[in-house]
Protein backbone atom coordinates (compact mmCIF):
# COMPACT_ATOMS: atom_id res chain seq x y z
CA UNK A 1 0.00 0.00 0.00
CA UNK A 2 1.28 3.66 -0.50
CA UNK A 3 2.27 5.41 2.52
CA UNK A 4 -1.83 7.10 2.44
CA UNK A 5 -3.96 4.43 1.39
CA UNK A 6 -5.90 2.06 3.65
CA UNK A 7 -7.63 -1.31 2.38
CA UNK A 8 -11.54 -1.93 1.96
CA UNK A 9 -13.28 -4.73 1.57
CA UNK A 10 -16.87 -4.54 0.80
CA UNK A 11 -19.17 -7.62 1.31
CA UNK A 12 -22.48 -8.53 1.15
CA UNK A 13 -23.70 -12.46 2.07
CA UNK A 14 -24.01 -13.20 -2.09
CA UNK A 15 -20.19 -11.87 -3.16
CA UNK A 16 -17.88 -9.39 -2.50
CA UNK A 17 -18.51 -6.02 -4.20
CA UNK A 18 -15.37 -3.89 -3.61
CA UNK A 19 -11.58 -5.46 -2.69
CA UNK A 20 -9.16 -2.57 -2.90
CA UNK A 21 -6.70 0.38 -1.38
CA UNK A 22 -8.02 4.03 -1.22
CA UNK A 23 -7.00 7.25 0.30
CA UNK A 24 -10.56 8.55 1.20
CA UNK A 25 -13.52 6.13 2.22
CA UNK A 26 -17.11 8.54 2.62
CA UNK A 27 -20.23 6.58 4.36
CA UNK A 28 -24.10 6.17 5.37
CA UNK A 29 -24.24 5.87 9.23
CA UNK A 30 -27.46 5.92 10.89
CA UNK A 31 -26.14 9.02 12.75
CA UNK A 32 -25.31 10.88 9.25
CA UNK A 33 -22.41 10.70 6.66
CA UNK A 34 -18.49 10.01 8.12
CA UNK A 35 -15.29 9.94 6.24
CA UNK A 36 -12.25 8.12 6.91
CA UNK A 37 -9.06 8.70 6.07
CA UNK A 38 -5.36 6.61 7.11
CA UNK A 39 -4.97 5.95 10.44
CA UNK A 40 -8.34 6.58 11.90
CA UNK A 41 -9.31 5.30 15.55
CA UNK A 42 -10.69 2.14 15.36
CA UNK A 43 -14.46 2.76 14.62
CA UNK A 44 -17.59 0.74 14.05
CA UNK A 45 -21.17 2.07 12.75
CA UNK A 46 -24.43 0.72 12.08
CA UNK A 47 -24.57 1.43 7.66
CA UNK A 48 -28.23 3.04 6.21
CA UNK A 49 -29.03 3.02 2.91
CA UNK A 50 -26.96 5.45 0.87
CA UNK A 51 -24.09 6.20 -1.28
CA UNK A 52 -20.47 5.01 -0.52
CA UNK A 53 -18.02 7.01 -1.75
CA UNK A 54 -14.51 5.42 -2.36
CA UNK A 55 -11.52 7.41 -3.27
CA UNK A 56 -7.87 7.03 -4.49
CA UNK A 57 -6.17 10.49 -5.65
CA UNK A 58 -8.80 12.04 -8.10
CA UNK A 59 -10.42 8.43 -8.95
CA UNK A 60 -13.64 8.46 -7.41
CA UNK A 61 -15.66 4.93 -7.31
CA UNK A 62 -19.52 4.89 -6.10
CA UNK A 63 -21.65 1.85 -4.33
CA UNK A 64 -25.43 2.20 -3.13
CA UNK A 65 -26.17 -0.23 -0.53
CA UNK A 66 -29.20 -0.86 2.13
CA UNK A 67 -28.14 -0.78 5.94
CA UNK A 68 -24.99 -3.12 6.96
CA UNK A 69 -21.80 -2.48 9.52
CA UNK A 70 -18.54 -0.73 8.93
CA UNK A 71 -15.63 -1.90 10.96
CA UNK A 72 -12.02 0.50 10.86
CA UNK A 73 -9.19 -0.86 12.44
CA UNK A 74 -5.70 -0.93 11.54
CA UNK A 75 -5.77 0.97 8.43
CA UNK A 76 -8.74 -1.62 7.41
CA UNK A 77 -12.17 -0.98 6.70
CA UNK A 78 -14.75 -3.37 6.18
CA UNK A 79 -18.43 -3.04 5.19
CA UNK A 80 -20.75 -5.90 5.62
CA UNK A 81 -24.36 -4.79 3.97
CA UNK A 82 -27.22 -6.39 3.20
CA UNK A 83 -26.70 -5.41 -0.33
CA UNK A 84 -24.46 -3.10 -2.43
CA UNK A 85 -23.81 -2.65 -5.96
CA UNK A 86 -21.67 -0.56 -7.52
CA UNK A 87 -22.48 2.64 -9.88
CA UNK A 88 -21.40 -0.22 -12.91
CA UNK A 89 -23.69 -2.85 -11.60
CA UNK A 90 -26.82 -1.07 -10.83
CA UNK A 91 -29.67 -2.65 -13.32
CA UNK A 92 -31.25 1.23 -13.83
CA UNK A 93 -34.36 -0.43 -15.71
CA UNK A 94 -35.04 -2.71 -12.57
CA UNK A 95 -34.42 0.05 -10.38
CA UNK A 96 -36.86 2.78 -12.34
CA UNK A 97 -39.26 0.00 -12.10
CA UNK A 98 -39.13 -0.22 -8.46
CA UNK A 99 -38.83 3.25 -7.79
CA UNK A 100 -42.45 3.36 -9.74
CA UNK A 101 -43.57 0.63 -7.80
CA UNK A 102 -42.75 2.32 -4.22
CA UNK A 103 -44.61 5.61 -5.75
CA UNK A 104 -47.69 3.51 -6.56
CA UNK A 105 -47.55 2.22 -3.38
CA UNK A 106 -47.55 5.35 -1.66
CA UNK A 107 -50.13 7.08 -3.79
CA UNK A 108 -52.61 4.13 -2.79
CA UNK A 109 -54.44 4.99 0.37
CA UNK A 110 -55.38 1.34 1.03
CA UNK A 111 -54.65 0.04 4.45
CA UNK A 112 -53.31 -2.98 2.97
CA UNK A 113 -49.92 -1.19 2.25
CA UNK A 114 -47.26 -1.73 4.34
CA UNK A 115 -45.51 2.06 4.16
CA UNK A 116 -43.07 1.95 5.44
CA UNK A 117 -41.56 -0.93 3.54
CA UNK A 118 -42.59 1.25 0.61
CA UNK A 119 -40.39 4.69 1.88
CA UNK A 120 -37.69 1.74 2.08
CA UNK A 121 -37.98 0.50 -1.32
CA UNK A 122 -38.05 3.57 -2.87
CA UNK A 123 -35.07 4.82 -0.98
CA UNK A 124 -33.37 2.37 -2.23
CA UNK A 125 -34.26 2.40 -5.70
CA UNK A 126 -33.70 6.50 -5.34
CA UNK A 127 -29.88 5.68 -3.97
CA UNK A 128 -29.19 2.87 -6.85
CA UNK A 129 -30.22 5.40 -9.67
CA UNK A 130 -28.43 8.49 -8.25
CA UNK A 131 -25.37 5.70 -8.05
CA UNK A 132 -26.14 4.16 -11.49
CA UNK A 133 -25.94 8.08 -12.88
CA UNK A 134 -22.33 8.22 -11.37
CA UNK A 135 -20.00 6.09 -13.90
Amino acid sequence: MKGKDFYIDIVTPSRTVFSGEANKFFAPSVEGYFEILKNHTPFLSILKTGRIVIAQDAVKKYIAISSGFAEVLNNRITVLAETAESSEDVDVERSQASKERALKRLADKSPSIDVERAKVSLLRALTRLSVAEMK
